[in-house]
């Protein structure tokens, strides 16, 4: 078990390099779901991802992990299967920085998963962030959804941005622990692969072969993917993912960009309102330190 980095701040960095990456993909899933759907560019993607990191991670000659690092490669895979089927079919019926605002819930319910799953114990400034980060996903949720009416088709999406925010949640407390266990590189193959899996078993009925245009996004939303599991990984090894869980909030930035630059999708006052609170939460939990906001370790 590696230890623990006794400052926060760098983990902290390099997960947020991991959100805006994963938010970088966010883009090109969006697409491919829009046109083949969001069960294959979720396979396809899995698919190319584990051919891209089987190739690093089989370079070194790595030793096989035993049956309990096995174990919780497999269990995390299956929750960020049905995270992803979920987010991505919402996706692509909603505003990108709308569906990644309702999927905030995911950090919120993940602080308070880390004390149950992981033992830790959560400081004042963890739950005052949180709260002020909620309080901002509450204020564009209200701006978004509070006026004119929604098709059914979009409501249900909202629903399926929720149960993807359980599913995500849980998948924080997963890292935290496999990023002990494993490796990143190790972690990026075998989610890959099992992902693929999970999704093969549904391949007679829902699989297409994508055609040669959508062949560059599906690489491009692999390399992505695996960029982003290898540092989100790295930082999840290296401090609490009560830390660590806040900077989810900084997709939303990534997503009101990306969706107004690729998508022409609108930015409005409670968007950015809302978005002011998530970014002063992101740097209360960031100036966290041992001294002033005391923790117990992780449970291994």
């Amino acid at each position: 078990m590696r230890p623990d980095s006794p400052s926060p701040l760098i983990p902290f960095l390099v997960a947020c390099a991991g959100i805006a990456t994963y938010s970088s993909m966010d883009v090109l899933m969006k697409g491919l779901s829009i046109g083949i759907g969001a069960y294959n560019a979720v396979f396809w993607r899995n698919v190319a991802g584990a051919l891209l990191s089987g190739l690093v991670y089989f370079a070194a000659r790595p030793a096989r992990p035993d049956a309990a690092t096995m174990r919780i490669h497999a269990l995390r895979s299956l929750f960020v299967a049905m995270m992803a089927l979920g987010f991505f079919w919402a996706l692509a019926r909603l505003p990108m920085a709308e569906a990644i605002a309702l999927a905030f819930v995911a950090p919120l319910l993940a602080l308070y998963m880390a004390a149950i799953f992981l033992g830790e114990r959560i400081g004042r400034r963890s739950i005052a962030a949180s709260l002020l980060g909620f309080g901002g996903v509450l204020v564009i949720v209200a701006g978004k959804l509070g006026g004119g009416e929604r098709d059914p088709e979009a409501l249900l999406a909202v629903g399926a941005v929720f149960l993807s925010a359980i599913c995500y949640a849980y998948n924080l407390i997963l890292a935290r622990r496999q990023a002990k266990m494993a490796g990143p590189m190790e972690i990026a193959f075998y989610q890959n692969l099992f992902v693929a899996l999970f999704l093969a078993l549904a391949a007679p009925w829902f699989a297409v072969l994508p055609g040669t245009a959508h062949a560059a996004p599906i690489a491009g939303a692999a390399l992505l993917a695996t960029l982003s599991l290898l540092l989100l990984s790295w930082a999840y090894a290296r401090a609490e993912a009560q830390i660590l869980a806040t900077t989810e909030y900084t997709g939303f930035l990534w997503a009101m960009l990306f969706g107004w630059y690729f998508y022409a999708e609108p930015v409005t006052l409670p968007t950015l309102a809302g978005a002011l609170l998530i970014v002063v939460a992101c740097l209360i939990v960031a100036r966290k330190t041992p001294r002033g906001d005391p923790i117990e370790p992780a449970a291994a």
